[in-house]
């Protein structure tokens, strides 16, 4: 491995190892920010819970959780709206759509598939730029 492919591994190994632990600071700070918070369960559960990576940081797992009815927060039901609810259940809902699960993950998503196109297209480019190039090739040719 050349000097930049392992500057190319050490960022990818970087950026997936903070990308838990920034997943779950970004949700504590919406939760608090948003006043999810009531008994303080959902936001003690909010955990990044492992990552599992192949050497070259190219196939990744990455697992956060939290408690389901977190979800149930996120897009303001719950037990006052019952299942095929069509919009009129008789009172005012007194729940309110918190979004603090869903916008900000979405947007950590499409952060790391970003990073990773990049990552790895340099990589890519600087595989086939060498695959070309005649002095490399002879170098790398062994009889």
């Amino acid at each position: 491995m050349s000097g930049t492919d392992n500057q190319q591994l050490e960022a990818r190994r970087k950026y997936v190892r903070a990308f838990n632990a920034t997943m779950v600071k970004i949700w504590r700070e919406q939760i608090a920010l948003l006043g999810v918070i009531d008994t303080g369960a959902l936001y003690r559960s909010t955990v990044g819970i492992s990552m599992t990576a192949d050497g070259k940081f190219i196939d990744i797992t990455l697992e956060q959780a939290f408690n389901t009815y977190g979800l149930f927060v996120d897009y303001g039901t719950g037990r006052n709206t019952p299942r095929g609810n069509p919009g009129d259940i008789g009172k005012a809902n007194g729940r309110h759509r918190k979004r603090w699960f869903s916008r900000k993950y979405f947007a950590s998503v499409m952060n790391i598939q970003e990073f990773y196109a990049d990552s790895l297209g340099q990589e890519f480019c600087r595989a086939i730029s060498n695959a070309l190039n005649p002095d490399i090739m002879r170098r790398a040719v062994t009889l």
